[in-house]
């Protein structure tokens, strides 16, 4: 009888130790050393997977992850898609992230005010895109972080891309507040693009925005000096000062050599300045200038404004800017 209970004890003993190990072996650290990237193909079944994770290092067995995952797993169809394994995930975190799809996120930013030219560089950048596309028109792109995954299209991104705009373009304009200068919703778009660039400020948006609508509405040159640098540089950096010949030079852009709108857009607004010229601030405001801070001063006379220059020449020659 004590022979026997040694032996019954010798085996609890030795399932526990198994049960342990395969706590450890399913739960515990992973083999990974530093993160992987694992792609898991459309109809691919669990076994592929299973290889394709052992091949790669992440998992130390192919057939114990298959058993471990018929006895732990949901018994969810494994998603396609590309995967990020972090270094040392287990074997329980990897089935996870397979059964509930969890595929690693690409993203391509649209700043703000980020003209077209700039948008297609970064899409020409994006890892993992496939194909060519053309330069999107300008405007027609809403600012955000766009997600994609592994051989997307660069097209279907940017139609993505446009279809955010025009469907929040179409929401807002039904916003809009009565009184505005602009009457279409393309033309909110070019006018938002001039107060994008003009201003970084937030809190300054819908004043800049009544500034540009108070000089429409009066028939007043806008004398916005990005409309100016648009047609030299495509709406990047110019990188120098305007010279006075680009001030007189009628493209269709400049809004110092012609009244009222230019002819399009100068970047891709945002969603704030696009709301700030469908309801810009109850302002009698007709001039701004810089005021040395990141902001700007505002004036309703040209006898103001003319001040409020003089004052900001005072301080860029103070800083030895002049």
């Amino acid at each position: 009888m004590r022979k026997i209970g040694c032996f019954g004890l010798i085996i609890g003993l030795a399932l526990i130790a198994a049960l342990f190990w395969v706590a450890r072996d399913w739960s515990g650290a992973g083999p990974a050393e530093k993160r992987l990237a694992i792609v898991v193909p459309e109809g691919a079944s669990l076994t592929r997977a299973a290889a394709d994770l052992e091949k790669q290092g992440a998992i130390r067995s192919a057939w114990r992850f298959r058993g471990y995952a018929r006895v732990f797993g949901t018994g969810t169809p494994i998603k396609a898609g590309e995967y990020a394994i972090p270094a040392g995930a287990s074997a329980a975190d990897i089935l996870t992230l397979l059964e509930e799809g969890k595929v690693r996120q690409r993203l391509v930013p649209v700043p703000e005010g980020y003209p077209s030219i700039l948008v297609h560089e970064a899409l020409m950048r994006a890892e993992g895109l496939t194909g060519d596309v053309a330069v999107p028109r300008e405007g027609s792109i809403l600012p955000d972080s766009y997600a994609y995954q592994l051989n997307d299209t660069r097209a279907a991104v940017v139609g993505r891309m446009q279809k955010a705009m025009a469907d929040y373009l179409a929401a807002a304009w039904k916003k809009r507040k009565p009184g505005i200068a602009v009457t279409t919703p393309e033309q909110a778009v070019v006018l938002a693009s001039i107060v994008e660039k003009e201003t970084s400020k937030p809190s300054e948006r819908r004043t800049v925005a009544a500034v540009y609508t108070n000089r429409l509405k009066r028939g007043m040159p806008l004398q916005a000096d990005p409309t100016v640098i648009y047609p030299i540089t495509k709406g990047k950096p110019l990188g120098r000062r305007i010279k006075r010949s680009e001030l007189q030079a009628k493209n269709g852009y400049n809004t110092y050599a012609s009244a009222g709108l230019p002819i399009g857009p100068i970047a891709n607004p945002g969603r704030a300045s696009i709301e700030a010229v469908l309801d810009p601030a109850a302002s009698s405001a007709l001039y701004f200038v810089a005021d040395g801070t990141g902001g700007h001063v505002f004036a309703d006379t040209l006898q103001q404004h003319n001040a409020n220059v003089a004052k900001w020449y005072a301080i860029r020659r103070a800083r030895g800017e002049m």
